[in-house]
Formats: C-alpha cells, sequence, structure tokens
C-alpha cells in the first residue's frame, strides 16, 4: 500500500504537464474537487493540487519540445545524481540532468528503455505528496510497457524493485514493491502490456474513489474521455480509464488495487 512513509523506489510525487494549465486544473476541480494553488509568477505557472488543503498533485505548463500533455509519476531516491547515472546504465535515458528545485528538493526528468516517461525525487524540504492511498488522492501507479519482463527488469536495476506475479486474464501482470519491507503491504504500482497496438509505453496514476461511475459522468461532462468504461474486475475493483480534455490518460479506482486473502 502506498504510504506518505515515501520508502526508496515508491511513488512520492505527481505532476501533469499540460497546454492550459488553468483549464486542465478547472477540470480536475470539476471531477475530484481538488482546488488549484498557484505559486506564483517564479514557479512558471506550476501549482499545487489540493483536496481538503491536502497536496494531492501539481500541474505546470509543457516544458519540453513536442511533449504531449501527461501524468509523471516521481519515485523516490535518496540520491538524484547517482540514481540518473544508474539510468543510463541500464539502458535509458536522462532527459533533463539532476537539477535544484530551490530548497525543496532534487529532481531528475528520465525515459525508460521502452519509452516511458518518469521523474526522481530527492527530498528536501518537501518530502513529496501529503496525501495518497485516500478518495481523490494517488493509490496506485501502472505501467504499460511493451515488454512487461525487460520493463520490470530495467527499475529492478535502478531501484531494487521486487515484483509478484497476479493472475490477470490474458496477460502477465506484476505488482511492484520498493526494495525493502513486507512485499505485500508495501506495493506501490503494477506493470501490464500496453492497452492497445500503437499505444505508447506510459506510467499512468489511478486515483481512489468509492464513487467510479459518478467521477466518469463528471469527467465526461467536464470535457474529458471515457478510455475504458467503468467495470469490476476481480479480485482488484471497480476501475474505469479516462483522459482529460488535453488527451492526459489517468484511471480511478474503488477500493485498494491489490487484495488479499
Amino acid at each position: 500500500m502506498l504510504t506518505t512513509d515515501f520508502p526508496t523506489g515508491s511513488p512520492c510525487w505527481i505532476d501533469l504537464g499540460s497546454p492550459d494549465p488553468a483549464a486542465a486544473a478547472a477540470f480536475y476541480g470539476a471531477v475530484f474537487g481538488w482546488t488549484f494553488q498557484d505559486l506564483g509568477p517564479e514557479t512558471g505557472g506550476y501549482g499545487f493540487l489540493q483536496a481538503d488543503g491536502k497536496t494531492v498533485g501539481a500541474i505546470g505548463p509543457l516544458t519540453e519540445e513536442g511533449a504531449k500533455s501527461a501524468w509523471t509519476t516521481y519515485f523516490k531516491t535518496a540520491d538524484a545524481d547517482a540514481t540518473a547515472k544508474a539510468v543510463e546504465q541500464a539502458g535509458g535515458t536522462v532527459r533533463a540532468a539532476p537539477f535544484d528545485v530551490m530548497d525543496a528538493g532534487r529532481m531528475a526528468q528520465l525515459t525508460d528503455p521502452q519509452g516511458a516517461r518518469f521523474a526522481i525525487w530527492q527530498a528536501g524540504t518537501t518530502k513529496g505528496l501529503d496525501a495518497v492511498s485516500a478518495d481523490n488522492a494517488l493509490v496506485w501507479a501502472e505501467l504499460h510497457t511493451t515488454d512487461t519482463e525487460a520493463g520490470f527488469g530495467f527499475y529492478e536495476k535502478v531501484f531494487g524493485w521486487r515484483n509478484e506475479k497476479f493472475p490477470a486474464p490474458g496477460m502477465t501482470y506484476l505488482v511492484l514493491s520498493p526494495a525493502e519491507g513486507d512485499l505485500r503491504a508495501t506495493s506501490f504500482g503494477g506493470v501490464a502490456p500496453v492497452m492497445g497496438e500503437g499505444q505508447p509505453p506510459s506510467w499512468t496514476p489511478y486515483f481512489a474513489t468509492e464513487t467510479v461511475d459518478e467521477l466518469v459522468r463528471r469527467a465526461q461532462s467536464a470535457g474529458g474521455t471515457v478510455l475504458m468504461p467503468a467495470e469490476d474486475v476481480p479480485e482488484v475493483g471497480r476501475i474505469a480509464w479516462l483522459a482529460d480534455p488535453f488527451g492526459a490518460p489517468f484511471a480511478l479506482i474503488k477500493g485498494e488495487p491489490r487484495q488479499d486473502s
């Protein structure tokens, strides 16, 4: 289960790159009830998304040429420079070398060998999100890739992740855990094949909600698109896949992603 203890290698932050941060913030406000805290002109339009006063994500403008609107998952590291080097040694790409974000922390933007983008965060004054595994907050991070075993193998080299195979119809699903701690108690995400032919590998955030169908309706009313209608998945819960008005995918889930007997 994802917690704000943020073990090394676990997701600790998410943000959305959007061509119109204000409009994107309004969309997510309509869906989740989030409010947007603009951090001022010195941040270039970057700001926090909050639920009940707790930061659950962030939105900023697209900063890379040709980039598409998408959520980025950040993984905790004790040493951003060493992790960036490990990414290159494992066959990944450093898109933005490690740099300091004032005194908040140190980060780098990266791409795995299959093409999925992600980031790393070395905490300073900001440890990570204020709330996870709660309604309207991040509860699971899922990698969709063209080769699940190779995809996992890269992150295993970089972060020391462990996995456990979870039975799923027509696929091999790998449940992810950080290098240390109880395998199941610390699981935070999964690896699965890409959803359709031609779909690029990517990390997608799952947000917890007790009312999946209602949030799907809100998203459609606010200009979002349904990528996968709400459905019940045995031993997982009720899930749906959506895209915001600018095409950034995200998912909803009722209940914890992993239900153990």
